[in-house]
């Protein structure tokens, strides 16, 4: 089991910056990939962005390119999530998950159904 405890949410005007992060407990950190997934109200959870064992391969949602950064501490077993350039459109309830698997392309990365372990969520609200 891991355990997965997402913080750092918070209340931001548009144009702003937040950092979340990840702790994870309960296994070997460096085992698995990590992803971000969000939330909004009515919709369903999406992926956002995604980083690889080592963090040598990050895959992104197009609406976060150049926006967002995926980055891992393997020694502090917390994943971050650096968003710049926040908009509305960017408020949800955000989630890190933990991938289990052997392979992680884009697309393994990119299936929510992929992920094995999920965090409890942190909102993240933009004000325009």
């Amino acid at each position: 089991q891991v355990q997965l405890v997402e913080s750092g949410g918070g209340l931001v005007q548009a144009g702003g910056s937040l950092r979340l992060s990840c702790a994870a407990s309960g296994r070997t950190f460096s085992n698995y990939a990590m992803g971000w997934f969000r939330q909004a109200p009515g919709k369903e959870r999406v992926f956002v962005a995604a980083i690889s064992w080592s963090g040598g391969s990050t895959y992104y949602a197009d609406s976060v390119k150049g926006r967002f950064t995926i980055s891992r501490d393997n020694a502090k077993n917390t994943v971050y999530l650096q968003m710049n350039s926040l908009n509305p459109e960017d408020t949800a309830v955000y989630y890190c998950a933990a991938y289990a698997g052997i392979i992680f392309t884009a697309a393994q990365a990119m299936g929510l159904k992929n992920y094995d372990y999920w965090g409890q969520g942190t909102q993240v609200t933009v004000s325009s």
